[in-house]
């Protein structure tokens, strides 16, 4: 009898252990099988930005994204479309940021990467300034901030898994810009320190492991009629072959009053501007054809590149693109002037585009308060895509569209929709793949870590969320 009572026992002991091991099975397999609209939740702080750019490539079937992760360290994964199998992400390099906790503003946000694929099929990004410190030496186009401007690259051909940091660029620049010419000529453009600074950019030749000395294109410089200094904010894409298009605004960068109690900088942004640069000739033109002197200053910006004025409005970060016949249009936030608090001013997201004679200004156009990029789909189609709050607390990104025949844009299409967030958006993606176009970093109180999604014409791309929670993974 006591014996049959151990038998007995040992069965239903074995029977529990598999029973288990079968529920455990399951239960994995079940987490494997649930998919999340974001691909991962450790972007941190402003995680991705429209100023830094492109963050995120299509290059033969595969979508390659950077953003800003924990303590400010850039991250990158892919998405084979073919496969629909996501890598990543993977750090890929140490920010000099991020480390501090006694300092006061511990988020500093101005070191997010920026990424490039070169001919050899190397991928390359540039993070982590934000002017650079007094300890990197002398800054002689600007001044100083914080951070260290870096250059990481991969250590084998389109594998994001593994990278080196290359000390081939200068310690100082913040707002890093990457453009790559069909002759795989690569074009480093950023701000060479803090505000005070001139606007630069660098040549590589050799597929970014070696570039050429900084050369000034935008010239900061003290202003005799007040206390202040003159200092831009540009963003640099392709236009046809050798040619490239820069749309800018203007920042009177104020001095610090003496006996203030709080020393603050305030982001007074002015005026839209434009200008082409040939890469091919050297040369810098504005949008008449006449050769502009460079390092550009303020008041030849004004009287020859300015397409608008916008006196008692602020700007915030132009975007351009051109359409077939090489015509800009350009996408600008503007909105009042309100002084002592201009990050509260609804800012809303105004038009202009070259006719081929004049600049025209479509300022009710049905835009919202946002911002984000604009696309050229086609000859007479005008497309934003655009992160926007909704009365009630609802976050939504969206498409809107319009043709030159119309008066206003339309709301087309919702790709996501949140509540109680708001979104952070990149600029469109360099050769998007119509089911990744962009990247946004849902931005939610009591927290400083943010989920990121890459949207498309069908929205966001999926996940498994095993993969996506990484730091429950951590």
């Amino acid at each position: 009898m006591y014996i049959k009572s151990i038998f007995i026992a040992i069965i239903l002991i074995v029977f529990a252990v598999l029973s288990n091991q079968s529920t455990a099975q399951i239960t994995s397999k079940s987490d494997q099988t649930v998919q999340v609209d974001y691909f991962a939740d450790n972007g941190y702080g402003n995680a991705v930005a429209v100023v830094q750019h492109p963050a995120g490539i299509y290059h033969k079937g595969i979508t390659y994204l950077c953003y800003q992760g924990p303590k400010e360290d850039p991250y990158v994964a892919s998405y084979n479309h073919q496969i629909k199998e996501w890598k990543g992400p993977y750090k890929a390099g140490i920010s000099e940021m991020g480390k501090d906790p006694t300092r006061k503003k511990r988020i500093d946000n101005h070191g997010k990467p920026s990424i490039m694929i070169d001919n050899a099929g190397y991928i390359h990004i540039a993070f982590g300034g934000h002017g650079g410190m007094k300890k990197h030496g002398k800054n002689v186009l600007g001044n100083h901030h914080y951070g260290k401007n870096a250059h990481a690259v991969s250590k084998k051909p389109l594998d994001i898994s593994s990278w080196e940091t290359l000390d081939n660029i200068p310690p100082f620049g913040t707002y890093n810009q990457f453009v790559k010419m069909d002759n795989g000529d690569i074009y480093l453009f950023y701000r060479h320190g803090a505000h005070r600074s001139d606007w630069v950019y660098q040549i590589s030749t050799d597929n970014g492991r070696t570039f050429s000395d900084p050369i000034s294109f935008l010239k900061h410089k003290r202003r005799d009629d007040q206390a202040a200094v003159d200092s831009w904010y540009p963003w640099i894409t392709k236009r046809n072959g050798d040619e490239l298009m820069v749309v800018f605004d203007y920042h009177l960068c104020n001095d610090n009053v003496k006996g203030e109690k709080k020393k603050r900088h305030v982001p007074k942004r002015y005026n839209v501007y434009y200008m082409s640069f040939n890469t091919k000739t050297g040369q810098w033109k504005n949008i008449s054809g006449e050769i502009l002197p460079t390092p550009l200053t303020r008041e030849v910006a004004d009287v020859k590149t300015r397409v608008a004025e916008t006196s008692g409005e602020w700007t915030f970060q132009g975007v351009v693109t051109s359409d077939i016949h090489g015509n800009p249009y350009i996408g600008i936030t503007v909105g009042d002037e309100i002084k002592g608090a201009p990050r509260s001013a609804p800012k809303q997201m105004q038009y202009f585009r070259w006719d081929g004679e004049q600049w025209l200004r479509e300022m009710q156009s049905g835009l919202p308060i946002s911002n984000g990029d604009i696309e050229i789909e086609a000859e007479n189609s005008i497309q934003f895509y655009l992160v926007e709050k909704i009365d009630g607390g609802l976050g939504e990104v969206a498409k809107w569209e319009k043709t030159l025949k119309e008066k206003f844009f339309k709301k087309t299409k919702i790709l996501l929709s949140k509540r109680k967030a708001n979104f952070a958006i990149s600029s469109l993606i360099e050769n998007p793949h119509p089911d990744a176009r962009f990247i946004v970093a849902e931005k939610k109180r009591g927290t400083d870590f943010r989920k990121m999604y890459l949207i498309g014409d069908q929205g966001p791309i999926m996940r498994p969320k095993n993969q996506a929670d990484i730091l429950s993974n951590d």
